[in-house]
Formats: C-alpha cells, structure tokens, sequence
C-alpha cells in the first residue's frame, strides 16, 4: 500500500499530496531525480515532514546518504529508512555529495543550507515542480487548497458510448473571476492524449465537456482512459464536483450517469455488488500517479472474508484497466459483495455492469479506516429522533423493481443493526421491515417493491433490538430496473442525520459552515438532446413535528442567466418527481439549452435528491445529486 496521508474528515484534505501527485508536477519531479542521480549520493533535509509521501509516490527520492533534521529532539530517532535522523549541523561532514531540501523554495533552503554544506554539496530543492504561477490562486502559500482544485473523471469515446462531464461555475459564488478548467486527458495505457484550457464565463454558467466534442477537436483515436481536471483560479473550497453521462451512439441503447471520482485515493472502497450469472462486471482500475501500481498491489476481497484475489498485472502510470471481476473471482455472484482494497492508487472508480445487449455504469465509495463502532449511537437523545437516515428513492413499483443492498463501509464494523422505513411521496408511512443484525459478509439484498405498492421513498436506519453496532457511516447501493423494458441503474450513498434543530457532532452536515445543515443548495442538469432529466427530490426528517420544505427552483441558461424560479413545497418523510420539462414547459427547456440547470434551493430545511435522464426509448440513469 502506498504510504501517503491523503483525507481524513476532520482535517479536509493533504494538499502537499495533491501537490506532488499533480500530473505536471511529476514530470518535473522526475527531472529532480535525474538531477540528483547526476550528483551522485544524496542526503535529504526534510524540514517540514514531505519525506515519507515524496518516497511513496516516487521512490527513486529514497535518500541515500541520511535524513538530517534541525529539530534536536528529533536528531538520533529511527529516520524511516534503516538509519537514524542526522543533525543539519554536521551535513557538511557526511558522504552526501548533494542535498535534496523538501521544500518549494530554492532560494530560502539555499540561504539556510550554505551554512552547513560545503561548496562541492549541491542544494536541490523542489522548486522545479512547482506549477507555473498563472495556474495558483494564491502566488503568497504555494500549498493552499485552493491551489490544487483537482479531480479525475473516466473519460471514454468509442462507436459505442461518449462521455459527457456537466458541471457549473459555482466557484463565482466565492467571488472567483477568470476561472478555467485545465485539462489532460490520458489514454488507456496513460500516454497523454491532448491537454487543454476550458474557459469559463464569469456567471454561474453551465459547464459541458463531451468526449465526442474533444475527439473531434483534437483528431483523437477511439479511446478509454481518464481525464485530469484542474480548476484555476478556484476560490472557496478545492472540491472539483460534476455530473458525467455515459451515453449510447450508432443505435446503442444505453444510458448511465455517475457521480464526481472524490479526488482522494482511499485504502479500501466498497458498495461493489458481485456480478449475476448472466452479467459481466469489469471494474475500471485507474492509476491515480505517476508510479506504476504493482502486480498484486490490488486485490478484491468478498466482503467480510480474508480471501484475496490479487489482480496480476501492473498497471502502468496514469492507465486503466479494464478489471474482469467475474474472471478474477469466479463464483462469486449476486447478492454478494466486494470490497476492493486499493492501496491508496486509485481515487473512487467506476464499474460496469454488461447484461444483454445494455450496460449501465456506478461508482463505489470510500470504506473508512478512521471509524470505530459508537456506543452513543444507541442512545441518542430525543431531539435526535431516528438518528442517520439514509433516504433512498422507491420508484413506481408498478413499473419499476426498487432493490437495496446494506454496505459495510469502514473496517472495524462487523455489525449492521438495520431497518427500512417506506413512506409514500406524501410522507406517510407505509411499511418497515427489520433486518436484524446483518453480519460483514451478508448476502441480503432487500426488494421494496414488494413492500409497497405506491412510488416514494425509503429509509435505511439503525435499530438495535437485537444489539449490534453502528459507526456513523451508513450506506447502501439501490438497483432499479425496468418492468417494461432491460434497462436497469443503481447508484450508492450514505447517512446522515436530517433536519433536527439540535446537533450531534458534525450532524446535520451543511455543504457550507458549520452544523445544523437546514438549507438546501442542489444542482440538476437539464437532459442532453433527446433526453428529458429528472430528480427524485426527497425531504428526509430525522425527528417528526417538523414543517413542509419551502422549495424554490431556479431554472439556469447555459451562460448563467437565471430565465424562471418555481415554487414547490414536499412534506417532512415526502418526495417529489423535478421533471423540469413539465414544470418549465419545454420551450424554457430548450432556451436554456445544453448547459443550462436547475438549482434546488430551500432555507428551510435541508432536501437530498437523485438524478438522471429517460429517453423515448424507455432508457433511464439514476445517481444521487451534489450541492455547492
């Protein structure tokens, strides 16, 4: 496993880990390692603790003549690589016949270590990989978040599907100007295919990057591989969030939507549903780094079992690789589940479910390793009412089969005390069903079609009647299929507590500022040409008693100009089908253009929503929504 520091949810994200993984970056830092090579033995200075996450993206940085620190507490402890840490002092007197000084300042290490290093020593610094000025932010903190707005998206054009990226200028609402997306779009095996810059009107315009377009522009080959996304001039937070459609051509039927790729590599991943007998389930493995993954350096677990299947191959820097789970681990199948233990190489992938003649696209999740089982989820105080929700929608099951599967997603828990609740799109109850104390390796996957016959939604909660643990990490996958045509969606997400007035640590979370969350801020792209979009929009209430919601729509052009704002109101426990064709009208709709957006806004009370597109095929995808 790479040993790096990438996310933990109490201190955001490790922006020097984003820094050094930067695919710009990396090719400068390889240059830094031939420089070094030249030099001959090298000592590190490492003042400002980059050492271990430098090596294990790259390890040719590996220091060859000690680790010198000028911390004295420090000189004399284990240095993490079979010596012990150096004083700085005595640099000028060891075997280094350079110095490689962790730092993106060369003039500022070069001042401090003349005073230690002889003139035969040469300072290395890593200045070199610093990206150029006109894509930071801040020029004064080369390592603020704001200047590593990154993330990665699959990105595939071929005679059977395009991709399409859809996004918004939500950065202008942190008074962000000359916004730009730039962009590297890498090949299956990670050569670099083309590298752009999208501009971006100074409005909450709408953003569209369809592969189709990209290969035509740049005379591209058929490809499938993944694209580098780097908002410049980002302001307020670092997280690159889109919507992307995978979509049919020359007459192919299928259609799929997936969620942004959460821009940290993770340990472990799960939400991986093993394929049916009369599936094919291939598992899209991209290199997040410059290094080469290792053969074996992967494996698929079943979930709650210790059997490893090590996917054999390596996988080269920045390539993908079309993993064949059924192949890899054969019989296991549905209603199983996976957990892909990925080593911290890969931010969250996708997979692909091939049935027939149509294929439909999901992402997994990230299984946390900072949670332990929490006793106090047991008793929370009244105000907390049910505690975490996971809201969920149950489409009409008269045309639809609505199938949920619990995931565990940390590695400690071993217990899922679990209940469904089912409310009609009113809000009124109409079932539950108690699952008991669902073991790691469960096969339960439960059909709520059969538990109601009205469309709405449902809740996956805690009960612990029969004991168990919970961590505050509550998720699932829902699969939908069609009873009138093969098309099928599934989608995951987790919990959280809803719409109480009182806090229980982070919970209710807000997309902006602290707890309570009691506002809603959600994005809802409009259909592509000859596809009408939709949300289910479901206002989850941990305690009852509470209001109805008070829910503007705001429908966007494609440049930004707000062009109407409709008002809808969805009872506490209630859901409400946003098909902006009918409640725009279609005119609006096609006004607005391809580009244009819903933006779901509410200061009552926070809403939580799923989306996609039906075409007149009887196609359809489903994923959950993202704010801003």
């Amino acid at each position: 496993m790479l040993d790096i520091i990438t996310f933990d949810a109490q201190g955001g994200g490790n922006i020097l880990y984003k820094a050094l993984a930067h695919p710009l970056a990396s090719e400068a830092l390889r240059d830094v390692a031939a420089t070094l090579a030249e030099s001959g033995a090298f000592a590190v200075y490492d003042p400002e603790n980059m050492l271990q996450t430098l090596v294990a993206l790259y390890p040719e940085f590996a220091p060859q003549a000690g680790v010198y620190t000028h911390d004295t507490e420090q000189v004399g402890l284990p240095d993490g690589f079979g010596g012990q840490k150096l004083a700085l002092t005595d640099l000028s007197t060891g075997k280094a016949r350079a110095v490689l000084a962790l730092s993106f300042e060369q003039e500022k290490m070069r001042a401090r270590l003349s005073r230690v290093t002889h003139a035969d020593q040469r300072i290395v610094s890593l200045e070199p990989a610093k990206l150029p000025e006109r894509m930071l932010t801040n020029t004064r903190a080369y390592l603020d978040k704001q200047n590593f707005a990154t993330n990665f998206a699959f990105f595939r054009d071929d005679e059977r599907f395009s991709t399409r990226l859809v996004t918004a200028n939500y950065w202008c609402n942190y008074d962000a100007t000359d916004v730009r997306y730039w962009m590297r779009l890498f090949d299956g095996d990670g050569a670099i295919l083309a590298e752009w810059e999208h501009e971006v009107p100074d409005a909450p315009a709408g953003i569209v990057v369809d592969s189709a377009e990209i290969r035509e522009r740049f005379g591209l080959p058929s490809f499938c591989g993944q694209l580098f996304i780097h908002v410049l001039g980002a302001r307020g937070h670092d997280v690159v969030k889109y919507a992307l459609d995978i979509y049919g051509k020359n007459g192919e039927k299928s259609l799929s939507v997936t969620h942004d790729a959460n821009a940290w590599p993770s340990p472990r991943f799960a939400t991986l549903p093993a394929p049916r007998e009369d599936e094919r389930l291939v598992l899209w493995v991209q290199n997040s780094h410059a290094t080469p993954i290792p053969a074996g350096a992967i494996t698929l677990n079943e979930m709650g079992e210790d059997t490893a299947y090590p996917v054999p191959l390596e996988i080269a820097p920045f390539a993908t690789y079309p993993l064949d789970v059924g192949a890899l681990a054969p019989g296991i199948v549905w209603p199983a589940q996976f957990e892909l233990r990925s080593g911290n190489h890969v931010v969250r992938p996708r997979y692909e479910i091939t049935q027939g003649a149509l294929t439909r696209i999901a992402h997994l999740n990230v299984e946390r390793r900072d949670l332990k089982p929490e006793p106090a989820l047991r008793a929370l105080p009244p105000s907390m009412g049910r505690g975490f929700v996971l809201p969920f929608p149950v489409l009409d099951p008269a045309r639809f089969t609505t199938v949920v599967q619990p995931n565990p997603m940390s590695e400690q828990i071993h217990s899922l005390p679990l209940r469904i609740d089912v409310f009609d799109e009113a809000g009124a109850l109409v079932s539950q069903r108690f699952l008991g104390n669902l073991p790691r390796n469960h096969h339960v996957a439960v059909a709520l079609h059969e538990l109601t016959d009205r469309p709405g939604h449902a809740d996956l909660v805690y009960d612990f009647r029969d004991g168990g643990d919970g961590d505050g990490w509550l998720h699932a996958m829902m699969r939908y299929e069609s009873r009138e045509t093969d098309h099928a969606a599934e989608t995951s997400f987790g919990g959280h507590i809803f719409n109480t007035l009182m806090t229980w640590r982070s919970e209710p979370q807000s997309y902006a500022g602290p707890p309570p969350g009691l506002t809603t801020r959600l994005f809802l792209k409009l259909g592509q040409e000859g596809h009408e979009s939709f949300s289910c929009l479901i206002h989850p209430a941990s305690v009852e008693g509470t209001a109805p919601s008070e829910t503007v729509l705001h429908l966007y052009a494609h440049d930004g100009v707000e062009l109407e704002r409709r008002r809808i109101s969805i009872n506490p426990s209630g859901s409400y089908m946003v098909w902006p064709h009918e409640i725009f009208g279609p005119e609006k709709v096609a006004e607005a253009g391809i580009g244009g957006y819903v933006l779901i806004r509410d200061l009552s009370c926070r809403l939580f929503g799923y989306h996609g597109q039906r075409d007149a095929r009887g196609g359809f995808s489903l994923d959950h929504m993202f704010g801003f």
